[in-house]
């Protein structure tokens, strides 16, 4: 395992649970490198030369710009091993010149450290150069999840960018209510049922369908109401609730 943080953090221990042996767990840090180590009782490095060539699988789980500087050493170590990055925007083609067995094993989820992940509930997508790894990395992720879909990397790259829109700005959204709220000495944990039956409701509903609120009623007086309220309370939000309220009108059907 090549990388200590979030998703390593999960997925390391997961693939250990399920029978998958990790030999060694390399980070610059090395704190964070053993931290990890000891929950799937392997070697800890912060040594790229100190990797271990017995492995069969070196799954790169780094931030994206560590992944340039990283790949040469790590792909150095084995030749004939089949080399792995988690990452959803970087595509395939960065192994290209440095292995010959790549691919990508992406874990479509939001990963914190300080909250466990239930894996069955996580959709991976996988891809790799060779038809025989892809039955591999199948196998892998399946022993994870029954959530397993093969993805191109052009394909991958909307993938990401979806996950942006529904959970990394959605939960900057969830920040932005709270700042509010707690101005005005209100609990944000009052959200949490109205946020729930919100996620809910697209189990089973378009989205555009389950749009609710007063730009979806096209409600004016509302709608400006809460623009003078911003333009006094917050004015660096007004713009932000202009262009999502048109947005959302510009989803409406047509009549």
């Amino acid at each position: 395992m090549i990388g200590a943080g979030r998703v390593a953090t999960h997925l390391a221990p997961a693939l250990s649970a399920c029978g998958y042996r990790i030999l060694q767990v390399y980070s610059r840090t090395l704190e964070a490198a053993r931290t990890l180590a000891e929950k799937t009782g392997s070697q800890a490095t912060n040594r790229l030369e100190e990797l271990s060539p017995e492995a069969d699988l070196y799954l790169v789980s780094v931030s994206d710009t560590a992944l340039t500087t990283l790949l040469p050493a790590v792909t150095s170590i084995n030749p004939q091993a089949l080399f792995v990055h988690t990452a959803g925007s970087v595509p395939m083609s960065i192994w290209e010149g440095l292995a010959d067995r790549y691919g990508v094993l992406y874990p479509m989820q939001t990963f914190s450290k300080e909250r466990e992940v239930d894996f069955h509930q996580v959709s991976f997508f996988i891809e790799a150069r060779k038809a025989s790894d892809t039955r591999l990395l199948k196998e892998l992720a399946s022993a994870l999840s029954p959530k397993v879909y093969e993805a191109t990397s052009e394909q991958r790259k909307y993938l990401h960018i979806g996950a942006v829109f529904a959970c990394n700005f959605t939960n900057h959204m969830y920040a932005v209510c709270e700042e509010l709220l707690g101005r005005h000495n209100l609990p944000f944990t009052a959200m949490l049922p109205l946020i729930d039956e919100t996620a809910r409701k697209v189990h089973e509903l378009s989205p555009r369908l389950a749009q609710t609120g007063p730009a979806s009623r096209q409600d004016q007086n509302i709608l400006e109401s809460h623009r003078q309220l911003l333009e006094t309370e917050a004015p660096d939000l007004t713009e932000i609730y202009r262009l999502l309220s048109e947005h959302i009108q510009s989803y409406l059907p047509e009549k």
